[in-house]
């Protein structure tokens, strides 16, 4: 039943309650955009002219483009191909590549950077970045393309196979259609990344917007022109905002039927099979094998090894008990939004399902600005204290955990919500007993997706955790800024660690065979 026919029936069934709180990380992530906007034109429109047309902005948003479109583009060159050959080919080992190609996600972009920039300059620069990120970023499109191409029906390829159309033609015509939604998805998610990196690219040595809007901080607190780089950073991840809308209103979710329970036939790659084996190999010496050697060369050799480590209980207990807290308060806020979405229309309700896809493009630095100024000017005890990191991360995460959520709430019919009412439930009963528990697996994705990005956050925390707060993120970061690298490994050891067992259990149950 499509969307706009089910208005009428589910508006009833929706509680007003769940609706109220849409206004709530409504009015969040519109704090950025108001902070940027009143900053930037205190300064002036002939300031802000000058300031836009100044060589150094125009560079600045070439190198932003550049390092964006350049990463995206490798990366699902490096996805699409290793999701084909690990799903579609006889490659020998397929669930050990499996692994391997989605393994980069345990280490954070920023660690990974540490290790290849600490063996020196060669590795820094644009280049060096464009494939340091590229090779972090890869699993964001190999796993939801891998998915896609295992949930493809086959029966649609056997038709076009009979129809004479070659492997190529076929993919073209068939599967790529299917693949579109997540191969696009995830490259979204790498341009957003892409946009809002910071400390990957202080390592690298790679001048963007994020990186001077943190320098004009350092230079003068709450500066106009730190503002004004937040709005061109806003303007860039408009675009991919509405995209991504107009993919998810166009998924296609349609069978053949119950669907094709036998595999599909894989392709036989005779002589490529080595060129393949020694690609996948390289990619693992390169966004494996590099960094790992590093960090263990770190944690045993260097002047300052052992240095600090009396901290790392501290740091660890820190990202724990705010990970796990901002991961919680941000699922809980995106059930409301997404249930929204899904059974309301209107353009407040578009607006507030949308804005956090805006600024998911944003650093920490401008979420943890905006919340100094309005704190400071409005609500002064929330200044320091732990509530504001919080509501920092369901600034920065909200869009993860609302497609997370998704997934699971388009497959609720409300209609049973109605079922639910017309046997004397309330509308917050009717909730709790039949959506909620179909939301389950959506929410306990969301979760650990949140509290997996929140253990590696660094400058929304570095700004607004208060003092003597720390997590292994800051400690990290702390001990690099001093070029300390060795005292800086046994922290971002953790990380890989603690990263690393989520990552592997969500790698096998999204990879997992039927």
């Amino acid at each position: 039943m499509s969307r706009a026919s089910r208005q009428g029936g589910e508006r009833s069934s929706f509680p007003v309650l769940l609706l109220a709180l849409v206004a709530l990380p409504g009015v969040l992530v519109a704090l950025p955009v108001a902070y940027a906007l009143i900053r930037s034109f205190d300064a002036g429109f002939a300031t802000l002219i000058a300031e836009l047309l100044r060589p150094t902005s125009l560079e600045l948003l070439v190198t932003t483009l550049e390092l964006a479109l350049s990463v995206t583009l490798l990366t699902l060159v490096m996805g699409i191909s290793a999701a084909w050959v690990t799903e579609r080919c006889d490659l020998p080992h397929a669930s050990l590549w499996r692994v391997i190609a989605s393994a980069p996600l345990a280490m954070p972009a920023f660690v990974s950077s540490y290790a290849w920039a600490s063996l020196g300059p060669a590795y820094q620069g644009m280049a060096g970045a464009i494939m340091i990120l590229s090779l972090a970023c890869m699993p964001l499109i190999y796993l939801p393309v891998a998915a896609a191409l295992r949930g493809t029906d086959p029966s649609f390829e056997d038709v076009a196979r009979s129809l004479g159309h070659g492997p190529f033609k076929t993919f073209w015509l068939i599967i790529l259609p299917q693949i579109w939604p997540a191969m696009m998805g995830g490259a979204l998610l790498v341009s957003s990344h892409m946009l809002a990196e910071f400390g990957a690219l202080s390592f690298l040595r790679v001048q963007t917007f994020t990186t001077a809007i943190f320098q004009q901080y350092e230079m003068q607190f709450d500066n106009a022109t730190a503002a004004l780089f937040s709005l061109v950073l806003m303007g860039l991840s408009m675009p991919l905002a509405l995209f991504e809308q107009h993919l998810r209103h166009g998924r296609r979710r349609s069978r053949s039927g119950k669907g094709a329970a036998r595999s599909p036939i894989m392709i036989k790659l005779g002589l490529w099979r080595w060129p393949v084996l020694i690609l996948f190999a390289a990619f693992a010496v390169l966004a494996i094998g590099v960094p790992f050697a590093t960090l263990f060369y770190w944690l045993i050799s260097g002047s300052s090894a052992g240095m600090g480590t009396e901290r790392l209980l501290p740091a660890l207990l820190g990202s724990l008990s705010y990970s796990l807290s901002g991961g919680l308060l941000t699922t809980l806020l995106a059930i409301p939004l997404v249930l929204a979405s899904l059974r309301m229309s209107g353009v407040l309700i578009e607006l507030a399902d949308r804005l956090p896809y805006a600024i998911h493009g944003l650093p920490g630095l401008v979420i943890a600005l905006s919340l100094i100024f309005f704190s400071i000017r409005y609500v002064p005890g929330l200044y320091q204290s732990p509530l504001l990191v919080l509501l920092a991360y369901v600034m920065l995460f909200l869009p993860l955990a609302q497609s997370s959520i998704r997934a699971s709430a388009e497959l609720v019919q409300p209609e049973l919500e109605n079922v639910a009412r017309s046997l004397g439930r309330g509308p917050l009963a009717a909730f709790a007993e039949v959506t909620l528990p179909n939301l389950l697996p959506g929410l306990g994705a969301s979760l650990a997706l949140v509290v997996l990005q929140l253990m590696r956050e660094l400058t929304a925390t570095l700004l607004l955790a208060p003092s003597g707060v720390v997590t292994l993120a800051t400690e990290f970061w702390s001990f690099t800024n001093d070029r300390a690298y060795a005292a800086a490994a046994p922290f971002a050891a953790a990380l890989v660690i603690i990263s690393g067992v989520p990552v592997y259990v969500f790698t096998l149950r999204t990879l997992r065979r039927d």
